[in-house]
């Protein structure tokens, strides 16, 4: 059984403040958790603090809603569950070797990928003591048992050990689920494909020439955000069952691309990278086949961009700068900057947005490798612009930068 998101109405304990409060309001809750009280959405700043969560032992690595909760996992291994409206505490679970790198949830079910290789499968059932309780972890003992005696299904690994193809050899760094299947990237350079009803691993990919970093997919596309400084795209031919290359979206040498976002139905992918910048391609249809036109290129932060996401026509993005900085998407997908959030003691690892409206606006969640996931107010009405400028450039300019290029398969 799926969970519904609950409905949160301004009305709420959590939600509410008055002009005059002031960050000293934060309290302490038995739960580790300091929660701004009250809050009022007729107020000019398009953004506010709405609570500090703490409990993590180290590090927040990543986040994700599932319905009613949300949970965020550290790089000690631990995921924290915590319940929504009012943010409470609610459980604690976590297994396996290694930081807990990935988090997904669809529809009951959790996905947890981790340092040590493995992806992870959690039921969330409320009729259970145990809500999230452990249910597989791929590769699957049965995946395994029907490729270990065949030595065609080893691979050498850049360690010059020989490894199962189904089995990653290094850290999962991301996850992705899409049209029945779920994808997992590594810094073993590979992209592995599973499908969701028995947990077999279908397909893997020699995707990169270093770590893959991020993977977002939509419309049967996989994008890929690697190291190498390279986002990649992949797709099925109506010809063959397996991924092909459908186009390649490179960057300024030496630059590392850590986070990977599509927005407007995929019309617009985003990736930040490790020089501080984001860079923006439009998808277009040519003739025969599938092109990407550059239309934005900005120096966002001072630090790398570590994380990126959306909501409707903003784009927020989250740096080792310890910064938030929130931007306004044009409709030809140049980025305005309307606000920058600060607040985290540490660079800002993960960024989640909720679909939900709030007041006219909606749920921020971030995690910080200061241990705290903190909640904020993010206005979506807000059209003042008090600092910085939109950066969009046209397209047929960028091109002629050596260092740019998109190129289509």
């Amino acid at each position: 059984m799926a969970f519904a998101c609950l409905e949160t109405s301004p009305t709420t304990p959590l939600l509410l403040k008055s002009s005059s409060d002031t960050d000293s309001d934060y309290y302490d809750n038995p739960h580790h958790c300091k929660l701004t009280m009250q809050i009022q959405f007729q107020i000019q700043s398009p953004h506010k603090p709405l609570a500090i969560l703490s409990g993590h032992v180290g590090a927040v690595s990543c986040l994700a809603l599932c319905g009613e909760f949300v949970l965020s996992a550290s790089q000690a291994r631990d995921i924290i569950v915590w319940q929504q409206p009012d943010l409470r505490r609610f459980a604690k679970f976590g297994h396996g070797e290694g930081s807990v790198k990935a988090l997904v949830a669809v529809a009951n079910r959790v996905f947890t990928a981790h340092q040590d290789g493995h992806i992870r499968v959690w039921k969330v059932s409320r009729s259970s003591e145990n809500v999230f309780r452990l249910l597989s972890t791929l590769p699957t003992t049965k995946d395994y048992l029907g490729n270990f005696m065949k030595q065609s299904n080893y691979v050498q690994t850049r360690r010059h050990h020989r490894k199962l193809w189904i089995q990653h050899s290094d850290s999962i760094s991301c996850l992705a689920v899409h049209n029945g299947v779920i994808y997992s990237g590594s810094w073993d350079r590979s992209l592995k494909v599973w499908r969701l009803s028995d947990f077999k691993c279908l397909e893997s990919i020699r995707a990169h020439e270093d770590a893959i970093n991020g993977l977002v997919a939509h419309k049967g596309l996989i994008y890929s955000a690697s190291a190498d400084g390279k986002i990649k795209i992949w797709g099925k031919d109506r010809s063959k069952s397996s991924h092909c290359l459908k186009g390649v979206l490179e960057g300024y040498r030496d630059v590392s691309w850590n986070s990977v976002i599509l927005c407007e139905d995929g019309r617009f992918v985003y990736g930040g990278g490790s020089d501080g910048r984001i860079a923006g391609w439009e998808e277009k249809y040519g003739e025969t086949q599938q092109e990407w036109k550059l239309v934005c290129d900005l120096k966002a932060h001072e630090m790398s961009v570590l994380c990126l996401c959306s909501m409707g026509d903003l784009v927020c993005s989250g740096s080792a700068d310890k910064s938030i900085v929130v931007w306004r998407r044009e409709c030809g997908g140049g980025l305005l900057k309307i606000g920058v959030i600060r607040g985290h003691e540490g660079p800002v690892k993960c960024l989640q947005a909720s679909s939900h409206s709030v007041g006219g606006g909606f749920m921020l969640y971030s995690g910080g490798l200061d241990k705290s996931l903190r909640v904020w107010w993010v206005s979506m009405e807000s059209s003042e612009v008090k600092q910085g400028e939109m950066v969009s450039s046209n397209a047929m300019q960028l091109m002629k930068n050596k260092d740019w290029r998109s190129l289509s398969y």
